[in-house]
């Protein structure tokens, strides 16, 4: 399935919103060349060990997450921001609800075809 690109003005509550399990859900806008996916997570949720080609940055807006990062954790919450370079292993655990702002480049195929299995997981 090809990535949908989106263009002009959005209104987010509009956009989609796909559950993945009963802890997390997502909205996804994309652009040509980057996606921005607002996550909803609820506490107990896992993402689990994964990595991509995609440079990746999250915005941490609400809550409170456990996030490794190749080998350093941390505990992150609102304001903190995580830069992910391409090919770095990483994982998340959420002890509160949260939620998170992604940003992806370029944009992530695997979340069109289901293969966010780490994810789904949940």
């Amino acid at each position: 399935m090809p990535i949908p690109v989106m263009r002009g003005f959005l209104n987010l509550d509009k956009v989609p919103e796909e559950k993945l399990t009963p802890l997390i859900s997502r909205r996804i806008v994309t652009g040509e060349k980057e996606m921005v996916v607002f996550f909803k997570i609820k506490a107990g949720a896992h993402a689990g060990a994964h990595k991509h080609p995609n440079e990746q940055i999250s915005c941490m807006v609400s809550g409170r997450m456990e996030f490794r990062l190749g080998n350093e954790k941390r505990i992150c919450g609102p304001g903190d921001v995580v830069v992910i370079p391409p090919g770095v292993e990483h994982e998340a655990w959420f002890p509160e609800d949260t939620e998170v702002i992604d940003v992806f480049t370029p944009p992530r195929e695997d979340f069109y075809t289901g293969e966010d299995t780490y994810l789904r997981k949940g």
